[in-house]
């Protein structure tokens, strides 16, 4: 889906406790109306921080961050056209369903009969019509979810901001309410940013996924996207599984570039790489192939050494001469490779050659900088 017009956007954002502690470091993100963006990352990189940066609740320490074009650093979180929703739900006990759906309206001053028509529907779109006059005490956690989403949309905001708001569910009710936020979101049009370290969530419910890595934005792309062609080393090993080769590159060509690692050789289809370079080449596991026989470009031996059948997918670990295991997936009825020793390729297209040291000598020049 094309989108033009972009609603948030950090420019240059940095964030810094205690003048050594840099959590957000040069961050440049344009989010799209009516899209679903979700930061991840693991513990620490920086998602929250950022997303409480848009919300109000953390001032920037250098950047800007706009809103519909409007810089929003002077403005109090309230002033801001953007709700908030955080993991620990934070509704009323004393209050009942709609009295914590209202709250806003009526802060607002908004007239009774407008409440109550906002409010229903809205418990409604949330699939909570009945459960008006209930208290947060008489609901599940994911009914509580819903509560607490429903009072941040009710103000038709812009953008809603979520903070890890499925976290506290268990795996089903967490799968369930991952496609109804989704079908929300969808239905309402509104601009959701989501904070998750899940990668399967990201996956599922994003249009776009921005990677974060010790404060620094490491891709932004849809999901197909960070799967498929991961722009850095970290990207590869942190979304799904991947087999990683270190190497340096012996050779280029028009279209393709071999790499010499350890074990062997080996080669993929890629560009702008230099002779002599210290490089990576990520191969997922239902990429990887096998032969009997070397095939042209690719010299690694690897020997069986067990499989596994999980259900719909089989596995089996080949390791390499100097130790490394390799991980090789089908589905259920195609061939694994047999017992014994086999030579490991791919097709030119399904490796993706990374750049090793561009974020090392970015993340020492920073060091530098700080001390």
């Amino acid at each position: 889906m094309e989108r033009e017009k972009v609603i948030v956007e950090l420019k240059n954002v940095n964030k810094v406790y205690g003048g050594s502690n840099h959590v957000v470091r040069d961050l440049n993100l344009e989010v799209y109306e009516g899209e679903f963006l979700t930061l991840l990352g693991s513990s620490g990189c920086g998602k929250t921080t950022t997303l409480r940066m848009i919300a109000g609740f953390e001032e920037p320490t250098g950047g800007t961050i706009t809103v519909e074009g409007e810089s929003v650093s002077e403005k109090e979180p309230f002033e801001r056209d953007v709700n908030t929703v955080f993991q620990s739900y934070a509704l009323f006990p004393h209050m009942t369903v709609f009295d914590n759906v209202a709250y806003g309206l009526r802060m607002k001053k908004t007239a009774k009969g407008e409440i109550k028509e906002r409010v229903m529907h809205m418990l409604e779109l949330v699939q909570l019509g009945g459960f008006e006059r209930r208290y947060p005490s008489q609901l599940s956690g994911g009914q509580k979810q819903r509560v607490a989403i429903a009072r941040a949309l009710i103000n038709r905001p812009k953008v809603l901001l979520l903070d890890e708001p499925l976290g506290a569910l268990d795996l089903k009710l967490r799968k369930q309410m991952q496609m109804e936020l989704k079908r929300l979101q969808r239905k309402l049009n509104i601009t959701f940013i989501y904070v998750t370290h899940d990668q399967e969530e990201a996956l599922t419910m994003s249009d776009r996924i921005a990677i974060m890595n010790e404060g620094v934005l490491e891709q932004v792309g849809t999901p197909t996207e960070i799967y498929e062609a991961p722009a850095t080393r970290f990207v590869a090993t942190f979304i799904g599984e991947t087999n990683l080769f270190e190497g340096c590159v012996k050779e280029t060509s028009a279209h393709h570039v071999s790499v010499v690692v350890e074990s062997g050789e080996l080669r993929c289809r890629a560009q702008g790489f230099e002779k002599g370079e210290m490089v990576a080449i990520s191969v997922r596991p239902e990429r990887m192939k096998y032969s009997a026989e070397p095939v042209e470009g690719y010299s690694v031996r690897a020997r069986v050494k067990e499989t596994v059948y999980v259900g719909s997918v089989l596995k089996a670990i080949v390791v390499l001469p100097n130790g490394n295991e390799i991980k090789i997936e089908r589905l259920a009825g195609q061939k694994l490779p047999p017992d014994g020793e086999v030579y490991i390729y791919w097709d030119n297209g399904d490796g993706k050659l990374l750049h090793l040291m561009d974020q090392v000598f970015y993340r020492t020049i920073e060091s530098v900088k700080l001390a």
